[in-house]
């Protein structure tokens, strides 16, 4: 299979690649900004927002499947003054990408965060739930899902993935930067931390990565997946699992400059069409928290 990602240097992209590389795929992909380390695979300079250069990219690596995984993803920022930006690249972008992939199948992923608040007897979700988004940048990813499902495109609602790599602007690599400090004795024993009682559906980014190259092979066009693990967890639970594995004791101290405009109070997902496609979760929530300590220390 011959695997376009854009977005190859995020968080997601590089384990996808690499994933796919293990595979024995043929891979290509799309970054701004400095190259990442990728060396078998092929490499195209193309912000999403330059049609031209997703163009050239797409004609150079001729794939059989494009898997856009750039666009902005922190929900917070998109709060701030950056929601032009937030709507210029992931729904803007979106177009220019499915324009660009040319009647080759495209993986359009998006986001948990479009379901919105949905009341916790009707959970987990199903792909079938009605989407509402209560943030600017689950705004954008519904958006994006619009044109990407016009267009016959495999939509993917992902929950939260985490494990090494993600942004330190994220909440539990924030939690291990912090704790790694207070282990190496650069600050006080105090963990500063914004609403812990909401409750997440966690799975390991190299599981989500088996899933993209499921859904790249087998995945109904036009159709929608989430990529849940059933289970849901909050935020204190998470923070106290990551504390034990890291051997860490820290006050917690609430900071109302953490807390977010709208906090979902419960995202669980249903992941019944991505399991009848033979995909099963096969890490841990604890798997994960021991990757992203590693990764910290």
């Amino acid at each position: 299979m011959r695997v376009l990602i854009t977005g190859v240097g995020g968080f997601v992209g590089l384990r996808l690649a690499r994933h796919l590389v293990a595979s024995g795929d043929r891979v290509s992909g799309t970054y701004i900004g400095t190259a990442p380390d990728l060396p078998a695979v092929d490499l195209y300079p193309a912000d999403l927002l330059d049609r031209q250069a997703l163009d050239r990219a797409v004609a150079a690596a001729d794939p059989d499947v494009v898997v856009n995984l750039a666009g902005l993803s922190h929900i917070g920022d998109s709060w701030k003054d950056k929601m032009p930006d937030y709507f210029w690249v992931n729904v803007v972008g979106t177009e220019n990408v499915l324009a660009a992939a040319a009647g080759r199948k495209a993986i359009v992923v998006s986001s948990a965060d479009v379901y919105g608040e949905v009341p916790e007897e009707c959970q987990p979700i199903p792909e079938s739930r009605p989407v509402s988004p209560c943030s600017p940048y689950a705004l954008t990813k519904a958006a994006a899902e619009r044109l990407a499902l016009a267009a016959g495109a495999v939509v993917v609602r992902s929950f939260n993935l985490i494990g090494p790599g993600q942004a330190p602007g994220f909440v539990l690599p924030s939690f291990a930067a912090q704790l790694a400090a207070i282990a190496r004795g650069e600050r006080e024993a105090v963990l500063r931390v914004g609403n812990l009682s909401a409750r997440r559906d966690f799975v390991h980014v190299d599981d989500g990565a088996a899933a993209y190259r499921l859904l790249a092979a087998s995945g109904e066009p036009g159709g929608v997946y989430n990529i849940a693990s059933g289970e849901a967890f909050s935020i204190e639970e998470v923070l106290r699992r990551l504390m034990k594995i890291a051997g860490v004791t820290a006050r917690v101290e609430t900071d109302p400059a953490k807390f977010r405009a709208v906090d979902l109070p419960l995202l669980q997902g249903d992941a019944s069409r991505l399991r009848a496609l033979g995909w099963e979760p096969r890490r841990s929530l604890d798997d994960a928290l021991s990757d992203l300590w590693r990764e910290t220390l």
